[in-house]
């Protein structure tokens, strides 16, 4: 059987068509690369030192007893000593919060005449309750974390947490280093656009690095891919990049 011939036509055609694809994909390289060197990019960034002006200390005490009642007596009655604690040494009602009460059964092993672990059967309750203090007088929080002695000596078991540490106008903070790290960008690009004879254009692209918080003097080994947050200094460092990217002329 005879295979058909391709006319020279068609021939011609399709050598045709592979000539224009061929100008057409080097046209739209060269363009693209011509639109890739005439840009210049750089990237700026700013820092600030600051201190936190909001505290925020948690604490939290238990109660064992064979009853509920019996527990839940002696948990109120821990609740107003350490109220009473946290004013008598100045802080106010409205800066301290005590949560709900959680409550649980409490076990003992159970053993055999010839000491053989059988089991364990209930033998009371324990309550916790957590008390949250929340104040802008960092100094006073402070001491009263550490110094929790006169509750323990009352026969309060209170377990005292790590503050946190907070800054009330972040936003402000935030769009300040935003505006420096901007001018800082420009300030680059102007650099070396002035040391290489361009001629900037109009700016052709903006973009936000990550907002980080971190603790004074902890370097960069803290920043973390998604921001971090450092909450556990009294004094800390936010910092934060912009790239800016412009056309040349």
């Amino acid at each position: 059987m005879e295979q058909k011939k391709t006319s020279p036509v068609n021939a011609l055609i399709i050598g045709l068509c592979i000539v224009v694809s061929c100008v057409s994909l080097a046209i739209g390289l060269a363009h693209f690369r011509s639109e890739s060197s005439h840009v210049i990019t750089a990237t700026g960034s700013a820092s600030v030192d600051f201190e936190a002006d909001i505290i925020i200390w948690r604490g939290s005490f238990s109660a064992v007893a064979y009853t509920s009642q019996d527990a839940y007596s002696k948990i109120k009655q821990d609740a107003e000593l350490v109220k009473n604690y946290l004013t008598s040494n100045g802080v106010t009602d409205e800066e301290i919060v005590f949560n709900s009460v959680d409550i649980s059964r409490t076990y003992r092993d159970v053993y055999d005449v010839n000491g053989n672990y059988v089991g364990s059967e209930a033998d009371g309750y324990q309550l916790t309750q957590d008390v949250t203090v929340s104040s802008s007088n960092l100094d006073n929080i402070e001491k009263i974390s550490r110094d929790i002695s006169s509750l323990l000596d009352q026969g309060v078991e209170l377990s005292s947490g790590a503050p946190e540490y907070y800054y009330s106008d972040l936003d402000a903070l935030k769009l300040d280093l935003i505006d420096k790290a901007s001018i800082n960008a420009k300030d680059r690009i102007d650099i070396v656009a002035k040391n290489s004879g361009a001629k900037l254009g109009k700016l052709k692209n903006s973009s936000l690095g990550v907002f980080q918080i971190t603790a004074k003097n902890s370097g960069t080994s803290s920043y973390s891919y998604d921001g971090a947050f450092d909450t556990s200094s009294r004094y800390k460092t936010a910092t934060i990049t912009v790239k800016l990217e412009y056309d040349l002329r």
